[in-house]
């Protein structure tokens, strides 16, 4: 999606974790099943990869929070990671069983370690899952090693790419920044703020709609903020309250 052709696209909720959902675990078949029957598409997760390169979803490389555990779930193999008892309930699930689980869904699939590339590589290719799925790091070199590998799946940008976008509102520069957009990047995916400098500008949503990409940002869970996003242009919320932010979009609509 970046030929140049600017982007228009219905802005959606995309289920951060699944969203939070009372008596279920965050990153868990239930959660993003809960999401999904209130009419979710796009789901965000992250990815690590057991001892044995089997990819689990969850947020954190360790056990601690989420289970209570002191592992990290590269150091046990997926048989083991497959009794491990959530604290809020529920099991962390396989990629695999949430992908067959949840047909009509699709993925926006964070890869936390470069030790997860080579099973979210293997993935992809064993699952035939390229057309439900969008990859993301905050670090540009995973998403290049993935790029090359998997030509043509979406990827939303890294740290790096889009501070170079970023740089496309300076005169004399063109819309998409200092250098090319990288192949297959269809999402700029970004904070509000940072460190309280504001990302998301009207300049940032036009530019990016003129350079075919969509714009998404994270992590919204307050009504006014989600209003002034949409009044921006942007093209999809990520959030854990996901009713929330299915009554703010139906309410535009109404």
């Amino acid at each position: 999606m970046n030929s140049q052709r600017e982007v228009i696209a219905d802005p959606e909720i995309i289920a951060h974790r699944g969203g939070l959902w009372p008596g279920m675990s965050e990153n868990t078949l239930e959660a993003f099943a809960a999401a999904a029957a209130v009419g979710v598409e796009w789901m965000e997760t992250d990815v690590h990869a057991s001892a044995d390169g089997v990819l689990f979803a969850a947020h954190d490389a360790d056990l601690i929070r989420i289970a209570g555990l002191d592992h990290t779930i590269r150091e046990l193999p997926a048989a083991e990671l497959d009794r491990v008892e959530l604290l809020a309930g529920g099991r962390l699930p396989r990629l695999k069983a949430l992908v067959e689980a949840l047909p009509k869904v699709r993925w926006n699939i964070d890869v936390k370690a470069a030790h997860s590339i080579g099973p979210m590589i293997r993935f992809v290719h064993n699952f035939h899952a390229a057309d439900r799925i969008r990859l993301a790091s905050f670090d540009s070199a995973t998403l290049r090693r993935l790029r090359i590998a998997l030509p043509g799946v979406r990827t939303s940008t890294g740290t790096t790419e889009t501070a170079l976008f970023a740089l496309g509102r300076l005169p004399g520069i063109p819309d998409h920044g200092v250098v090319p957009l990288p192949p297959g990047a269809d999402a700029l995916q970004v904070p509000v703020s940072f460190r309280r400098v504001p990302v998301v500008t009207a300049d940032f949503v036009d530019r990016a709609h003129r350079s075919g990409l969509l714009v998404h940002v994270w992590t919204i869970n307050d009504e006014a903020t989600m209003r002034r996003l949409l009044d921006l242009g942007i093209d999809g919320i990520v959030t854990d309250d996901v009713e929330l932010g299915l009554s703010v979009l139906a309410g535009r609509h109404g």
